[in-house]
């Protein structure tokens, strides 16, 4: 049975695995807060592309965490993997943004179900389509709500989870010899 001492704590948060994960793991969450607050707080309803944005971080965080903890533990091989794996996810979701971003520029069409005019549901009789107009709010993907600097949030979202990547990817690197 090994006793872990202070120095070896101290090379564990001082390796770049642990640095990586600590990066990507924090930022990931103030992103996610951050999109949580532009819902909850000032009021912005997310829509289906900006809720699909999040997935990646939803996994991605608790794999960052995962990589630091391996890296504060002295598994730095093992810290690389999860780091590649995080780095994989946060490209994935500069990708879902670039999309979205590209959508709402009209670059390129979005879904249906969220881009443009939907299928009519129930037919028009008896008052059956206002009653829908009524009902239903869609929150439309290929409009921006908000803009700062002319950029959006799925503009910002490809910055953040690009840094994020590169953080990760920076991190999966093996020692210099």
């Amino acid at each position: 049975m090994s006793v872990s001492t202070s120095s070896d704590a101290a090379a564990g948060t001082a390796s770049p695995q642990f640095v990586a994960g600590l990066i990507v793991a924090v930022g990931g969450a103030a992103t996610l807060a951050g999109a949580w607050f532009f819902q909850l707080v000032i009021g912005l309803a997310p829509c289906p592309l900006c809720l699909e944005q999040r997935l990646p971080y939803y996994v991605g965080v608790p794999v960052a965490l995962g990589a630091a903890g391996l890296a504060f533990a002295g598994r730095s091989p093992q810290a690389r993997v999860f780091l590649a794996l995080a780095g994989t996810l946060m490209a994935f979701g500069a990708v879902l943004a670039a999309y979205h971003a590209g959508v709402e520029w009209k670059f390129w069409a979005g879904p249906a179900t969220c881009s443009g005019a939907g299928p009519v549901q129930g037919g028009m009789g008896a008052g059956g389509l206002l009653s829908q107009l009524d009902a239903v709010r869609v929150v439309r993907c290929d409009e921006a709500p908000w803009r700062l600097l002319g950029v959006s949030l799925a503009g910002y979202n490809v910055l953040i989870a690009s840094t994020l990547a590169l953080v990760a990817f920076a991190g999966t690197r093996p020692p210099r010899a």
